[in-house]
């Protein structure tokens, strides 16, 4: 009797140390805030998630750390927005030995563009609009059910449940954005990143520099800008978490565009502040918009 005892131990014994090891989360890297947020509602507790930039960063002008790297030659999955965005992204997985082949989240967008010194640059910030959020999601369950199928049926039910978010977000922004005078949906901001917003629900964005916080504008443009404010009679202006108010503050102030506060676009805030999950930026950002796009356009 005591064989079978003890083979009913071992069982046991080898039954929960499989339990155990099914039970480790899948260790992803994100390469910005948004989108470990994004990888973290769809994955729940079955991922530990880490973000290579870390709240109110730039993704244009990150320098990796040894750190990055580690986490990266460690990774299960690692996730990038895509769309020359991260554009250190290559040499950090050089660097890293990182075996695998990054999840491009904006794979489906589709894009928009500009032309700048004759090259025709690619608009990387479509996150900025909640039916591309939608997009995101659904690259992020696809990846992580491929991964990790035992657990695909908690990754789907977590993915839907976001998508109705978002659609519902989406709702909410056409709905608030509408509410203001077509002519007074004009808003100047430090960097070309609300193209794709601007293009869902119908704002115009102008800024000093394009798609890329690297850019410096010259004197030249600077000037035609805030002629282009003036004529157009745009009434307010917000700058970044991520970036420098400067240069912004310096054509708002000889435009007589009124400040309008502080946008996340391309970094969440830390978890104590406004804008702590792509949900709650998303929102955010449409509320300080809308709220200042209401006030009268300034006499000119």
């Amino acid at each position: 009797m005591k064989k079978p005892l003890f083979l009913s131990a071992l069982t046991a014994i080898a039954l929960s140390f499989g339990a155990t090891a099914q039970a480790k989360p899948l260790q992803t890297v994100a390469s910005f805030t948004v989108i470990a947020d994004m990888v973290k509602v769809v994955g729940g507790d079955h991922v530990q998630v880490t973000s290579l930039i870390g709240p109110n960063g730039d993704p244009h002008v990150y320098e990796p750390t040894p750190a990055d790297a580690q986490a990266l030659h460690n990774a299960d999955i690692a996730f990038v927005s895509g769309l020359h965005l991260e554009g250190w992204m290559d040499r950090l997985i050089k660097a890293s030995g990182y075996a695998g082949t990054p999840v491009v989240l904006s794979r489906g967008i589709k894009t928009r563009g500009m032309e700048e010194d004759g090259e025709h640059i690619i608009d990387p910030h479509a996150w900025n609009s909640a039916a591309n959020g939608v997009i995101y999601v659904r690259n992020i369950v696809a990846a992580l059910d491929k991964a990790d199928p035992q657990n695909a049926a908690d990754y789907d039910r977590n993915a839907k449940a976001y998508i109705e978010q978002l659609q519902g977000l989406d709702a909410y922004a056409r709905a608030h954005v509408e509410a203001v005078p077509a002519a007074q949906r004009k808003v100047l901001t430090s960097h070309d990143a609300f193209g794709y917003f601007g293009d869902a629900y119908g704002v115009s964005f102008i800024s000093p520099l394009g798609f890329s916080t690297e850019n410096e504008p010259s004197a030249a443009d600077v000037a035609t800008l805030i002629r282009q404010i003036k004529q157009e009679r745009i009434s307010a202006y917000f700058f970044e978490n991520s970036g420098d108010p400067r240069l912004v503050k310096q054509i708002a102030a000889a435009s007589g565009a009124q400040p309008g506060g502080e946008l996340y676009v391309e970094a969440l805030s830390p978890a104590d502040g406004p804008a702590s999950t792509y949900a709650t930026m998303f929102r955010y950002n449409v509320d300080q918009l809308v709220a200042a796009m209401k006030h009268p356009l300034p006499a000119r």
